[in-house]
């Protein structure tokens, strides 16, 4: 089973991660956290690992109508949560990736029958945000 969804577009790194957060805000999910992985591993491990990474985002995306069916089915999940979409651009790559975890996952790791539809419809409204991103075809 794949993990994520992803989509490669031929668009600048900050211009990605714009696009990224409207399309997501279209279908309902907001962005709770935010992880400038390149800068952490700046801070944490010097500017060569900053550099091999290259520009990389993790955006922890929330629809909390979502959410609150998730963890009132299996108060455990919240453990999952929110959904990680990252943005991530190679250093000299001339595309930016957008990967998106596949909400299918929760139902692999959780027991609860009322999981499924949740998962599938996280899973409905991350696809339709990553497909408005372009015609890099979503993976």
């Amino acid at each position: 089973m794949s993990y994520a969804h992803t989509v490669t577009l031929s668009t600048p790194f900050a211009e990605a991660v714009n696009l990224v957060r409207a399309a997501l805000a279209d279908q309902g999910f907001g962005v709770l956290t935010e992880i400038d992985v390149n800068a952490t591993f700046a801070a944490k491990l010097g500017p060569d690992a900053a550099h091999e990474v290259g520009d990389y985002l993790i955006l922890g995306a929330c629809n909390p109508r979502l959410a609150y069916r998730a963890v009132t089915t299996d108060p455990a999940i919240g453990v999952l949560l929110p959904c990680n979409v990252v943005v991530r651009r190679s250093p000299g790559a001339g595309e930016t990736v957008i990967q998106a975890i596949d909400p299918a996952t929760l139902t692999e790791l959780s027991d609860e029958p009322g999981m499924k539809e949740v998962a599938d419809e996280a899973d409905r409204l991350l696809r339709a945000a990553l497909s408005t991103l372009g015609s890099g075809g979503l993976r």
